[in-house]
Order: structure tokens, then sequence, then C-alpha cells
């Protein structure tokens, strides 16, 4: 019986450690301010209004419809969708702590989030752009066949996409991003290490997280480009 339930098993880990308070605040801090569903966001506003050729030519008014496309598509209703769970008592918790209430947001991000690229491919937009979009999605589907087996980090596959898109850019020679690059290794080490301290995940779920949000972007980036 063990074995049959080992796949969704629901119970929450226990830290080991206890951190002092205000280190537990700063965890909780940066996994807010860096929660996997503003990373697209974050990566859509580099490219938008950063990035020296992804939308060059492109009205400020056009720019600003594309940011908030990517945002709402990505953010915004994964978020109201896994509210609107939580109120018809489809899950326990918007935290998603266990495996169980995470399958159906998984689902959901899936739609949204293949949506959110397909319209970037068709509108021909730039490869940095669909590539980016394409691994957010390929994450959520390694999210959900992985959440069969064991709870892997979301922040953990938004931030192995966010590390490896800053490293193709860096080293594909089109521009020179070395600034940027550093911040995002910056970020992809506070992400995993405020998992660390506040998550109940083991460091097993994050490194696989990181490995396989890594991996979806590589893929992508080779589909796309």
């Amino acid at each position: 019986m063990e074995s049959l339930n080992a796949p969704f098993r629901e119970e929450t880990r226990q830290h080991a450690v206890h951190y002092p308070p205000a280190l537990c605040f700063t965890g909780h801090f940066f996994s807010f301010v860096f929660h996997p569903l503003f990373i697209p966001a974050y990566i859509a506003a580099f490219l938008v209004f950063k990035h020296p050729y992804a939308f060059a030519g492109a009205s400020d008014k056009l720019k600003l419809f594309r940011f908030f496309s990517v945002f709402f598509a990505t953010c915004f209703l994964p978020a109201f969708s896994v509210f609107l769970l939580r109120q018809l008592r489809f899950i326990d918790s918007v935290y998603l702590r266990t495996q169980k209430d995470r399958i159906i947001p998984y689902i959901i991000c899936m739609v949204y989030y293949f949506w959110a690229w397909y319209v970037s491919r068709n509108l021909h937009e730039s490869t940095e752009m669909t590539a980016m979009l394409l691994a957010t999605f390929l994450a959520s589907i390694v999210g959900l066949m992985a959440n069969i087996y064991f709870k892997i980090s979301m922040h953990g596959l938004a931030a192995g996409t966010l590390l490896v898109f800053f490293l193709w850019l860096a080293f594909s020679g089109s521009v020179h991003i070395g600034d940027w690059l550093s911040v995002a290794v910056f970020i992809t080490g506070l992400i995993c290490t405020a998992r660390f301290l506040v998550s109940g995940h083991s460091p097993v779920e994050i490194y696989a997280g990181l490995l396989g949000g890594a991996f979806c972007q590589l893929l992508a980036i080779a589909i796309a480009g």
C-alpha cells in the first residue's frame, strides 16, 4: 500500500534547521518577488524595454501591449485561476504545498503558456521572446510529469529557464549583456537559497527543478532557433 501511495504523498517536510526569523522573512520575500509566475513577465520586460534588437522599430504603444499581454497570459490568468480553485475548494491552499494541489494548476498553466507561445510564434516575434515562452510551456509539462513522483520545485524550474536564457543571450554574440547575465546569476542564487530556507522542498527537488528548467530552455532554443 505504501508503494502505491508513494507518487502522491501529501505530507509537508519539516525543516531540520530552524533559521532566525529575519532570515526566514528574507527567504519569503525573495520567494514572492521571484515567484515562478513573475519570471516570464520579468524576461518579457527585459526583451521589450531593454534588449536593443528584440523589439527594435516597434512603437512604445506596441511594446506596452506586448508586455501586458505576456503578463496577462503567464501571470495574471494563472494566479486568478489558482485563486478560483481555492475558492471552489478544488485545492487546499493557494501555496500549492502538496503534489495533489499542483495537478490542476499545472494543467491550467500549460493551456495559458501554450496560448502565449502560439500567439508569439504566429506574430513572428523575435526568436528570444518565442523561445522564452516556449520554454515556459515546456517547463509546465516537465513540472506536471515530475509531480507524479515528487514535488519538484516550481521556483527551481523558473530559475533554470531564467539562467539559461541569459546565458544563451550572452554567448550568442548578438548583443553584449554581461551586466544582465550577472543579475540573472545573482537572482538564480537568491531564488534557490530562499527555497532552501523557507520551502518544504528537499535539495534534490530544488536541484531537479533547476536542471529541468535549464533543459526546457535549451530545448526551446533548439526548436525556436
